[in-house]
């Protein structure tokens, strides 16, 4: 009786071999930064002196200013920008992901460079005072990104947050004016931002209607209502119902003494310290936390996490509803602490900003946090150079934080990959 051989496989290592991705965004942005500069640095060369001013007259702690020769600045600065621009180069060959600092550190050097043309000869440039600017302009950005970090985490597209923002900033500037609390104001918009997004979440998760659509019929309608009201209401009666009490500045005592970041961080009203705290629980809430780990998963995996027992419409509607609370606390900075009174469409498309500072931080609160900052420079930096007398012309200053905008977002975002489910209805099965 005859046996048959048997049959031994191939036992040999299957090596795979890893896909190289390229990303040439980053080096391709630095580079238009690099070309511009020398356009601008040596096509429109300025001598003379260039001073920075780094305390104010109300700082206990003063700081002598800095005063450099504009022309030799303006040489290193484009050498140094041509060096980062070929670290960037080499990063992108190897396939390497790009490093944070590349971009805070090309930003900064290019932006040192340009105050110091855009100032030769004029008014000091006062660096405190375009810092507090940048935070201050931000808050409403910090609010609305983090909002909109937590509902698309979860897997809803917020695209309503201009509403969240709007509808906050008229809810509470009527609250505060009947009742002449700051306080009760804040807490309206919280609840004004959940009503929003209330509506946001019925009809995306329960009704299932494109969340993007839900979200653009919201924004037009709150902007609708809220001027209607705003005429027919606020406007024939504003001492009774749209004067309402500013936010007080709480100086945080010894911190608020410190130079240059005192001022800026620890010299504000209470919304700031409240963006300082919601950054942080929105970070180590989404990271360090069951709470966090259930939104990422119904955010990415909304399948796997109904099977291990998650509720995945009931999290995401409790989810967007938190966002909207967060996106309506932002909404309150309009009208407590910065313009001190409801206007038509104050907010200005500042929701969509915020919604681009999501995208541009890689729906990361940190990262979103610091993407609303430099959306926030880039708006503050026109009334500076509008201040120090600056040769920019007016009309692209006036346009300089939407080009900011879309130039971030389509240049420096690089390989980004939204949360899987993101914008996707879950229908269990």
């Amino acid at each position: 009786m005859s046996t048959a051989t048997p049959v031994i496989p191939d036992s040999s290592p299957i090596v795979l071999e890893k896909a190289t991705i390229r990303s040439w965004k980053m080096p391709i942005a630095f580079g238009v930064f690099v070309v511009l500069s020398i356009i601008l640095f040596f096509g429109f060369p300025r001598h003379g002196q260039s001073t920075f001013r780094f305390s104010e007259g109300t700082d206990k702690v003063k700081l002598g200013n800095l005063t450099v020769d504009t022309f030799s600045t303006t040489i290193v600065v484009t050498i140094l920008l041509v060096i980062l621009t070929a670290i960037s180069v080499w990063m992108a060959y190897q396939a390497r992901k790009a490093n944070l600092w590349l971009v805070i550190a090309f930003a900064l050097i290019f932006m040192f460079g340009f105050l110091a043309w855009a100032g030769s000869g004029e008014l000091p440039v006062p660096v405190t005072g375009l810092l507090l600017g940048t935070v201050s302009l931000s808050v409403p950005l910090v609010f609305g990104a983090l909002g909109g970090v937590i509902s698309e985490r979860g897997g809803v597209v917020n695209v309503a947050i201009e509403g969240q923002l709007l509808g906050g900033a008229f809810v509470s500037a009527m609250v505060a004016t009947l009742t002449g609390s700051w306080a009760l104001g804040l807490i309206s918009a919280l609840v004004a931002g959940v009503l929003v997004s209330f509506v946001l979440a019925a009809f995306s998760i329960k009704y299932l209607v494109d969340q993007v659509i839900v979200g653009v019929v919201l924004n037009v309608l709150v902007t609708g209502l809220t001027s209607f009201l705003y005429s027919k209401v606020l406007a024939g009666n504003p001492t009774l119902l749209n004067h309402p009490p500013r936010l007080p500045e709480w100086p945080i005592p010894l911190l608020s003494d410190i130079p240059i970041i005192g001022p800026v961080l620890f010299r504000q009203s209470i919304i700031e310290y409240l963006m300082y705290i919601a950054i942080f629980a929105v970070w180590f809430g989404l990271f360090h936390t069951r709470w966090g780990l259930r939104l990422r998963s119904v955010g990415e995996h909304p399948e796997a996490a109904d099977t291990v027992g998650i509720n995945v419409n009931g999290t995401r509607f409790w989810n967007v509803s938190l966002a909207g609370a967060v996106a309506g606390l932002g909404g309150a900075y309009f009208t407590l602490g910065s313009v001190g009174a409801f206007s038509k469409e104050m907010t200005a498309g500042q929701g969509f900003i915020a919604l681009a500072a999501v995208i541009f931080g890689r729906w990361d609160p940190i990262r979103a946090t610091l993407a609303a900052l430099l959306f926030g420079f880039a708006s503050n930096l026109q009334n500076v150079l509008g201040i120090i007398g600056s040769p920019v012309p007016s009309e692209f200053m006036l346009m300089l934080p939407y080009v900011v905008t879309i130039f971030a977002v389509a240049g420096l975002v690089g390989l980004s990959r939204a949360p899987a489910a993101d914008g996707k209805p879950y229908i269990k099965s």
